[in-house]
């Protein structure tokens, strides 16, 4: 998969992934992993870039005396997701096109 297009997707699957309830690194690789295929040093860029654009929001919590940093959706997030999906039905279309379902 291209890489601009399969970053772009993951970061929608991270967000998607704490949409429900707050998360850590582990177990969002954890709940991405049956969808695509991630690493640490691959989720953790992300996590920051989502951080930094205000999609979501991180804090600590003790956790078998270490600090856990647990990630929290932000309404920027849940749109970033909305607009995915108002945009899927284009990417589908393309899909189509190249799978030749469908013609010009």
């Amino acid at each position: 998969m291209e890489s601009q297009l399969k970053r772009g997707l993951i970061e929608v699957c991270v967000l998607a992934a704490i949409r429900t309830q707050d998360s850590y690194g582990y177990q969002i690789i954890k709940d991405i992993s049956p969808y695509l295929s991630i690493s640490e040093s691959t989720l953790y860029p992300i996590l920051k870039r989502l951080e930094a654009s205000g999609s979501l929001t991180v804090y600590s919590i003790e956790h078998n005396g270490r600090l856990r940093k647990y990630y929290k959706i932000t309404q920027t997030g849940l749109d970033k997701i909305e607009a995915f999906k108002d945009e899927w039905h284009k990417l589908q279309k393309a899909y189509d096109f190249i799978a030749g379902k469908e013609k010009l």
